[in-house]
């Protein structure tokens, strides 16, 4: 991969990733209630909505928030520090943005 370029991941993968994230904020004590306090979201909307874009957007919202969170998140599952962002870009539709 050249410096700079993205590479594109697939919507499956997007939203898998997202649902991952969720999963590692459910298993963190600490964030969770940050989480739940930032987005309004209920223990039961995170059953409920998890396979939602939308809402696996606002989760991905919430992880960028902080550089520490993404590189914990990505560290924890052997990932790129990219690919949060990546999968944000898919699933909010940002990805087929083209400025020129």
């Amino acid at each position: 991969m050249i410096r700079g370029q993205i590479m594109s991941i697939s919507a499956d993968s997007a939203e898998t990733l997202a649902v991952n994230v969720l999963s590692w904020l459910v298993g963190n004590d600490e964030l969770l209630p940050v989480f739940l306090g930032a987005t309004g979201a209920s223990a039961e909307d995170l059953r409920v909505r998890a396979g939602e874009p939308e809402f696996l957007t606002s989760v991905l919202d919430f992880l960028m928030l902080d550089d520490s969170w993404v590189i914990a998140f990505c560290d924890a599952n052997s990932l790129s520090y990219e690919l949060p962002g990546q999968a944000h870009a898919v699933l909010s539709g940002a990805s087929e943005m083209h400025w020129t």
